[in-house]
């Protein structure tokens, strides 16, 4: 099931959009140790910020085939040897993650998908009994020249 289209920004207007340090130092995934899984991981705009730091491994999930590559890629650039892309339409088929196999969780951008629900129990059965997650959505007390329409809880939603 392909997520419902919210106009993804190419990379460079992506990357604009946030401070990705400061995001993973406020939400807590700076410094984790253990497995950490990304849900959606676009461009690896969070996940080599967070690869770097962490105590284990990224598992960064995307639905798009490019999005897989451009994070490999970067990651293969850095030399990060613990982050692992994964093909996965995680909305219909789940991350293939063992339960409880994750310390953290990164849902950015993304509550806006097919059964964010759905989504939101698969985030509950990955994580470790202590684990935590971290979670953003797109700004709605400000126009975004991209994103999902309000009705799918974007640019003024929720």
């Amino acid at each position: 099931m392909k997520g419902r289209e919210s106009g993804m920004p190419e990379q460079d207007q992506w990357e604009q959009f946030f401070d990705a340090e400061e995001v993973i130092s406020r939400l807590g995934c700076a410094d984790l140790v253990g497995d950490v899984v990304e849900f959606g991981c676009v461009y690896g705009t969070f996940t080599l910020p967070v690869a770097a730091k962490l105590a284990g491994r990224v598992q960064a999930l995307d639905m798009e085939n490019a999005m897989i590559t451009a994070t490999a890629e970067k990651a293969r650039v850095g030399g990060f040897s613990n982050v692992q892309t994964i093909l996965r339409d995680f909305v219909e088929q789940g991350t293939g993650l063992a339960d409880g196999s994750v310390v953290h969780a990164m849902l950015f951008n993304l509550l806006h998908i097919e059964d964010p629900v759905g989504l939101l129990r698969e985030v509950h059965r990955v994580l470790s009994p202590s684990g935590t997650a971290s979670v953003t959505h797109w700004r709605r007390d400000i126009e975004t020249p991209r994103g999902p329409s309000l009705p799918m809880g974007g640019r003024g939603g929720f």
